[in-house]
């Protein structure tokens, strides 16, 4: 697989590597193993994260608008400032994740999995969120709270 800008390919990265910073716009990372990684402030935006393995790894800061994170298990983990804007997260698992200040505009969040995950301070402006959806969600403070 070729990876744009010279980053390594999801076959050359390592378990719990550092990829701070790294440039992986538009890249195919399909089940990609990225457990453990450190992607702070990582350009992920246009990326395939389909089923990519991401337990353990820290996004925050990092840019994931208009990634496609389909069916991604981000269970616990900290996205705390991240850029999810017109992200695709059907069917993501975001249960007791930390999405305190994430930017959600118009990212599809259809069969995502919300329980207690923490949404305070979360922009969700033209998200599209299921009915019910942030039941068990924590959102004080969030913006644009509107549900199908």
């Amino acid at each position: 697989m070729e990876i744009p800008n010279g980053e390594p390919s999801p076959e050359e990265i390592k378990t719990g590597a550092d990829l701070t910073g790294a440039n992986f716009s538009e890249a195919d990372l399909f089940r990609a193993n990225l457990s453990r990684a450190t992607l702070n402030q990582t350009d992920l935006s246009g990326a395939d994260l389909r089923e990519a393995v991401l337990s353990g790894a820290d996004l925050r800061d990092a840019d994931l608008s208009g990634a496609t994170l389909f069916g991604v298990n981000v269970s616990g983990l900290s996205l705390r400032r991240t850029d999810l804007s017109a992200a695709d997260l059907r069917g993501a698992d975001l249960s007791n994740a930390n999405l305190h200040g994430v930017i959600l505009t118009d990212a599809d969040l259809r069969e995502a999995d919300l329980t207690e995950a923490n949404l305070r301070g979360a922009d969700l402006t033209a998200a599209t969120v299921p009915k019910g959806a942030l039941s068990e969600a924590y959102v004080s403070e969030s913006d644009g709270l509107h549900s199908e």
